[in-house]
Order: C-alpha cells, then sequence, then structure tokens
C-alpha cells in the first residue's frame, strides 16, 4: 500500500512537471512568434522610428509561479456589453466565465472576455480575451494594463500562463483603439511575467 502510495505521488510529480515544462516551451513558443511579428514592416504595429532599430521586446524571465490553474464559472447567460476602448469604439463583449486561481497561496478572480465579433468570425470563435491590471502597471509595465489570449477549454479548468501577458498595440503607437481592461479585473499583486514596458525612440 505504501508503495503504491509514493508511486502515485511520484507520477502525479511527473505529471505537472510535463506540463509546466509544456508551458514553459509555450511561453518561449508565444514571445519569438511575437518578436518576428514585431520585426515584420507589414505587421507591426511599432512607429517607423521604433521599428528601424527594433531587435527584441523586452520580457520578463518566464516564471512558473505564474502559471495557474483556474477554476471556471461560466456565465451563460450573460449579456453584451460595450468595453470601453482608448478611444470612441465600443467593441461588444461577454464575460464567458469568472476564473478563480492562487498565486503564492492569495486566491484572485479574473473575468474572461468572450469577442462578439471574432464568435462570428472563422477560426476566431472559441477565442477568450483576459484584459488585466496589475501592480507593476506604469512601472515595469505599461500603464494600461495587459491582455492574454486563451482558448475554450474542454472542461471547467483552463491553465493562464501570464508569461504570455503581452501589451495592447497602443503601448507602442496611439493611432490604435485598444480595450481598457475593466476595473474588476485589478490583481492586486504585481505580476512580473510576460512583456515589460516599451520604451519609444
Amino acid at each position: 500500500m505504501k508503495r503504491l502510495i509514493i508511486l502515485s505521488l511520484f507520477l502525479m510529480n511527473m505529471n505537472m512537471f510535463a506540463q509546466q515544462n509544456k508551458q514553459i516551451k509555450e511561453a518561449q513558443k508565444f514571445q519569438n512568434k511575437l518578436n518576428k511579428e514585431f520585426s515584420d514592416k507589414e505587421k507591426s504595429p511599432l512607429m517607423e522610428v521604433d521599428l528601424k532599430g527594433f531587435k527584441s521586446l523586452d520580457f520578463f524571465k518566464i516564471d512558473t509561479n505564474f502559471i495557474v490553474k483556474a477554476k471556471l464559472k461560466l456565465f451563460k447567460n450573460s449579456k453584451p456589453f460595450k468595453m470601453q476602448t482608448t478611444t470612441n469604439r465600443l467593441p461588444i463583449y461577454k464575460v464567458y466565465a469568472s476564473a478563480t486561481f492562487k498565486i503564492n497561496d492569495k486566491e484572485f478572480v479574473l473575468h474572461i472576455y468572450q469577442s462578439q465579433k471574432l464568435l462570428l468570425t472563422d477560426n476566431f470563435e472559441d477565442l477568450l480575451f483576459l484584459p488585466f491590471t496589475d501592480k507593476t502597471n506604469g512601472d515595469s509595465t505599461y500603464g494600461g494594463g495587459r491582455y492574454i489570449d486563451l482558448d475554450i477549454p474542454e472542461n471547467d479548468t483552463i491553465i493562464i500562463n501570464f508569461n504570455k501577458a503581452y501589451n495592447p498595440y497602443c503601448a507602442y503607437n496611439s493611432k490604435f483603439s485598444c480595450p481598457i481592461p475593466p476595473s474588476t479585473n485589478h490583481l492586486n499583486i504585481e505580476i512580473k511575467a510576460g512583456v515589460k514596458a516599451f520604451v519609444s525612440r
């Protein structure tokens, strides 16, 4: 019996290690993809003066403490609403679910949103949107908060990898219109993961 318990714990730890390793690789892949897009003149949100000398965005070191498994509570009867942006544009979203998770033994809750426009767009209907602010904003990260893209999960849990947090395009160029994270999505903690603040030339 004791051997079975030890074996079970060993397998659980191996599974957790494999999952974390997968998420680390996904974060590295995401960051590489982001740098590639920002280097591409046709896709980059950077202003011309910043694009000329661009080599890489500045990222926090990938930290597994900011890879969390969140419990979802679906909002099946959520009403569409107009999300505020940095311009007069008011895109329509619904609250898809609340996500409850822990970082350093403290519990947090964030709302996850679903764009009603993308819901009707091929290849984007499963995309979820997680905008958030935290205590690094205006210091080591962009003052307007950051975003994470997620896919609709198969069950009532979801992995939130803050190492894949990225800045809205407004952080690089004021010509863009960017959703402002709702006040409900403020984390009273420093999320030292993902993209850092951008310093323009």
